[in-house]
């Protein structure tokens, strides 16, 4: 993003815990992966060659660790990390949040987990009277890092873009000033971003939160989540097995049925963008993919990515139980789907199967006698994302 803000002449400041390892010109490779199997090095990693379409170079004005040296500044705040550190970042940046300025967009490139909740928390806390809240559905781009702080591959945009803000009549000046910059502006036009009517049409369609614990689950279930070698580890997507599809439409089952009771319970809302999978990788990628696996399989954008794992003590591999598939995707993610099915008494089977599993994986429980475990949950900020954590204990009042 620095690079595509930079160049459409954005000022932009960045806020890391590693300003030290950032470059003083930023590129942006925008890619086309390549059918050779050749590998580069950049940055002492390996990567599979890709035609480089074009570079596009930008630069930071600020680059610190200290909210105050970057936020103050801000007519527009972006959280790019991991879901679970969203909240203890609000609360970080919310006292250097400008108060005189008229309005202040805070957003995040990825709205899981109901990113308004967390916003309206810190704007009650530090009374914040100014703040526009933002989220898009779906990462825009697919990316990779080649060389931290210096170069990215971006393989190209969605065709179809969704984010929710709030209050509503903001939509159009933060595409004005934001969205096309990062989009159709570096992508011949595509990428055009489409108003949600609400932040759960975000937290509620199978995205990420849901493709990645059934994958990961039905890594598990064919390999036992090990490879003897590196070499052995099958390819996140371009490998998508039987296994792993047939857990994502189990999963997409119960989804659908947790967003039909939305529906019902909130009829004067058009939820347009709150889909089932296939349906929302039809409108986003506009393609006409017949089955879920063959949307994997066949996406020259997605053909790159590996599957997350870890190095074990006997030399083997596992799969990374330490990443976001597990610390973003279950409680901030599944849960909270569990949450809104259990309020409105929809029962949601192999939610609880992939939230025991990766509970097992990682020594969590979530679950208790068949209800989420509420006590556990709360027990600590931060530790889910489900309404309760927020203070919305009624699930008629999810919604903005």
């Amino acid at each position: 993003m620095i690079p595509f803000l930079s160049a459409s002449g954005h000022k932009v400041n960045l806020m890391t815990r590693r300003p030290q390892a950032w470059s003083k010109v930023i590129t942006c490779e925008l890619q086309r992966p390549s059918k050779k199997k050749e590998m580069i090095t950049y940055g002492n990693v390996n990567h599979p060659s890709a035609e480089v379409i074009q570079a596009v170079k930008g630069s930071c004005d600020k680059i610190s660790s200290d909210p105050a040296d970057v936020i103050p500044d801000a007519d527009v705040i972006v959280l790019c990390m991991p879901v679970h550190q969203y909240r203890d970042a609000l609360n970080r940046l919310a006292p250097y949040i400008n108060r005189t300025k008229k309005e202040v967009y805070v957003g995040t490139v990825y709205g899981q987990a109901g990113f308004n909740w967390m916003v309206h928390e810190v704007e009650r806390n530090y009374r914040l009277e100014n703040v526009v809240t933002f989220a898009i559905g779906l990462i825009p781009w697919i990316c990779r890092t080649m060389k931290y702080g210096e170069l990215g591959a971006n393989y190209g945009t969605k065709v179809v873009n969704v984010a929710a803000v709030t209050p509503r009549n903001k939509f159009d000046r933060l595409k004005e000033i934001f969205f096309d910059d990062i989009t159709i502006r570096w992508h011949g036009g595509k990428g055009e971003f489409y108003q949600a009517c609400s932040f759960l049409s975000l937290t509620l369609s199978v995205d990420n939160q849901i493709i990645h614990p059934c994958r990961m689950y039905g890594l598990w279930k064919r390999y036992g989540g090990k490879w003897a070698a590196e070499d052995d580890i099958p390819f996140f997507y371009k490998d998508f097995d039987d296994v792993s599809a047939e857990c994502m439409m189990l999963l997409d089952a119960d989804y659908s049925n947790v967003r039909d009771a939305v529906r019902k319970a909130f009829p004067d809302r058009e939820f347009k963008y709150m889909l089932d999978y296939l349906t929302l990788e039809r409108v986003t990628h506009n393609s006409n993919h017949a089955s879920i696996k063959d949307s994997f399989k066949n996406s020259e954008q997605l053909a790159l990515i590996k599957t997350p794992t870890m190095k074990l003590d006997d030399g083997t591999y596992g799969l990374d139980t330490e990443g976001r598939f597990f610390t973003d995707d279950i409680p901030y993610g599944v849960l909270i789907a569990r949450w809104v099915g259990q309020e409105f008494g929809v029962e949601t089977p192999f939610i609880d199967e992939i939230i025991e599993w990766a509970g097992s994986m990682r020594g969590e429980h979530f679950l208790k006698d068949g209800k989420i475990d509420l006590e556990y949950c709360l027990k600590e900020m931060g530790k889910t994302g489900i309404p309760p954590a927020y203070g919305i204990n009624d699930v008629r009042e999810i919604l903005d």
